[in-house]
């Protein structure tokens, strides 16, 4: 047994010389791997998840956008008018189950808060999609304010400049 430890000391020095790269990934794969996890539990939804989630306001989202639209150079006080072409909305969370020959159902998946009282999962809360956007100001005559303005209202609503409209307004 002895006469074969430099024989094994040879073999691994010509192991190590010509895969020392694919040993050292592997051996960050392994350490990687035993590092502490969440060990993929997902954390309870807390009863305040509900009050955090806010309703999309429209009357303020268009007095926060008027407001920044007003600090635009040239453009002076501006209006703002939104129309949504569909409102906020969530996406639930389903339980679906498969029966035979591609039939199936799926209900709505729902959490027991104590005292009988039911509350639906949602996954996703959806932005509003808007329709149109028309802003007017004194300086919407001005070309490269009505520019400046439609790639603002572009960015913050999503709307394409054909769907938004500058005009001049009074003082």
């Amino acid at each position: 047994m002895r006469e074969r430890w430099p024989e094994l000391i040879q073999r691994w020095k010509g192991v190590w010389g010509k895969y020392r790269y694919a040993l050292l990934v592997l051996a960050a794969g392994v350490v990687l791997m035993l590092l502490p996890g969440s060990g993929g539990k997902v954390p309870d939804p807390s009863p305040d998840l509900a009050a955090q989630t806010e309703d999309f306001d429209l009357d303020a989202f268009e007095k926060k956008l008027a407001q920044a639209l007003s600090q635009v150079e040239g453009a002076g006080q501006v209006q703002v008018v939104l129309t949504l072409d569909s409102g906020s909305r969530q996406v639930l969370a389903q339980d679906r189950k498969q029966e035979g020959a591609g039939a199936g159902s799926s209900t709505v998946v729902t959490v027991g808060r104590g005292s009988g009282t039911q509350e639906v999962v949602p996954l996703q809360t959806l932005a509003p999609s808007f329709r149109g956007a028309l802003v007017v100001c004194p300086g919407g005559g001005a070309a490269p304010v009505r520019l400046r303005l439609t790639e603002a209202v572009s960015a913050l609503t999503g709307l394409t400049s054909d769907k938004i409209s500058i005009c001049q307004g009074n003082p």
